[in-house]
């Protein structure tokens, strides 16, 4: 048996070794039940085990992978559980799963329609290119559910047709950014290279627009990486190691370009930043995904840094009694660096309210149609949990969780970036187009 979780071990991809892997683990989360209310990995597991007189060795294959289906890989249980490395037991679930997608995807055990989801899922640069340019059209497709050419899609690619998906702006933010007039600092404080990934090149370039605006009143030299493209994670997800590997090769080779030339990265997108700090060294092993993953952050985080460096900067402070609910996204959770934008609310004078539950998205699981029902499920009971603070005003660090928000309580929730860039009296030039 390999207690791995490196795909580089000669024995990752054997389905023997894995079946063992999975019966130790799932035996040890058994005796733990920590996370029984994470996940529905974990209720599905120990009802297995409990009907069959507590024999873990007794799960079938497909009862083990019916506990690898119900994980979306929110990393929380990693963040919180009492065995992972160093420990001898060396628990880690969420890449446990991981290895067993790739098994199944190395094994072609996915069958034609699922394939079909995961290319729809994974090429986001061909997807979001095509879907920007028609924004006209999509837009009023995806932001409908269970309309009838929702449910000829989710027949066709699976894709659910019961949720909001996010819609395409009528411009680039690589385009705002080369369009716009930089502001002038004789004196930088610092450089970032702003990596918008696909969501905020193609979706939400307001908030690039926002984290630009307000770097650049901090004396904070911006720039973009060039022939930077997704950071992988659907091709991750999904199990197909290959494809992510080749496409986060290519983004580390102009990564840590910016990165050698005294710059840090900038990503706004917690799944996306999460996957260049923790799972680009692990796929990519080596010095230039471990500089990379040093000098990468969010932009509250960078935000924060920068404040401790330096007592003199000042973002100005706001006298309000309103309270703010902030939503800790698990992917933010899991990077283990902090909420910072709850930080930074809190330091512009903001009164601010945690709530922390998953939105049931967790990268592209909550959209592929075999998992809506239950991401709807965890959606809800994120909305219900919001909706008894009574604020008016959402924050949140994730896009795709915001969405699920808006889908659900018909608020439109912002990035605390851009929440702080209104609140700090600050205007993006020039405005960006409309949806």
């Amino acid at each position: 048996m390999t207690t791995t979780y490196d795909p580089s071990e000669p024995k990752y991809y054997d389905e023997v070794d894995l079946r063992e892997e999975l019966g130790r683990v799932f035996e040890l989360c058994h005796g733990c039940r920590m996370c029984f209310n994470y996940c529905d990995s974990f209720p599905t597991l120990f009802n297995f085990v409990d009907t069959k007189d507590q024999q873990h060795a007794d799960l079938s294959p497909a009862e083990q992978d019916a506990v690898v289906d119900a994980c979306f890989g929110c990393k929380i249980c990693y963040v919180k559980c009492p065995y992972i490395p160093p420990h001898e037991w060396a628990l880690d679930f969420p890449r446990l799963m991981l290895r067993a997608q790739a098994v199944r995807t190395a094994n072609h055990q996915r069958d034609l329609r699922t394939r079909a989801t995961d290319q729809v899922l994974a090429r986001t640069d061909v997807v979001g290119s095509l879907n920007q340019s028609l924004s006209s059209l999509v837009n009023p497709i995806v932001s409908r559910p269970n309309t009838p050419i929702r449910r000829v899609m989710e027949q066709v690619v699976g894709i659910s047709s019961q949720r909001l998906l996010p819609t395409y702006s009528k411009v680039r933010f690589s385009r705002w950014f080369k369009d716009r007039l930089p502001r002038f600092i004789p004196k930088p404080r610092a450089e970032a290279a702003i990596f918008p990934t696909c969501f905020i090149e193609y979706m939400a370039p307001e908030i690039g627009a926002d984290v630009t605006t307000v770097f650049e009143s901090q004396d904070i030299v911006c720039s973009l990486p060039e022939g930077v493209k997704c950071c992988g994670a659907p091709w991750l997800h999904q199990g197909n190691v290959d494809e992510f590997t080749r496409q986060a090769r290519s983004n580390l080779e102009r990564l840590d370009e910016v990165v050698r030339q005294g710059k840090d990265i900038i990503v706004s997108q917690p799944t996306c930043a999460y996957v260049i700090k923790r799972d680009y060294p692990v796929y990519v092993p080596g010095e230039q995904a471990d500089r990379v993953a040093q000098h990468t952050f969010d932009p509250s985080e960078y935000l924060m840094v920068q404040l401790r460096k330096d007592r003199s900067m000042n973002l100005g402070s706001v006298t309000t009694d309103e309270e703010v609910v902030f939503h800790a996204a698990c992917h933010t959770q899991a990077q283990n660096v902090g909420l910072k934008g709850r930080d930074l609310l809190k330091k512009l004078g903001v009164k601010v309210r945690v709530v922390a539950k998953c939105s049931g998205i967790d990268g592209t699981w909550g959209y592929r149609s075999e998992n809506g029902a239950a991401s709807k499920r965890m959606s809800a009971a994120l909305a219900d949990q919001i909706a008894k603070t009574k604020a008016t005003t959402i924050v949140g660090d994730c896009h795709l969780a915001n969405t699920a928000i808006d889908e659900e309580l018909g608020v439109r929730v912002e990035h605390p970036v851009s929440l702080a860039r209104r609140l700090m009296g600050l205007e993006i030039q020039p405005p960006l187009k409309g949806k």
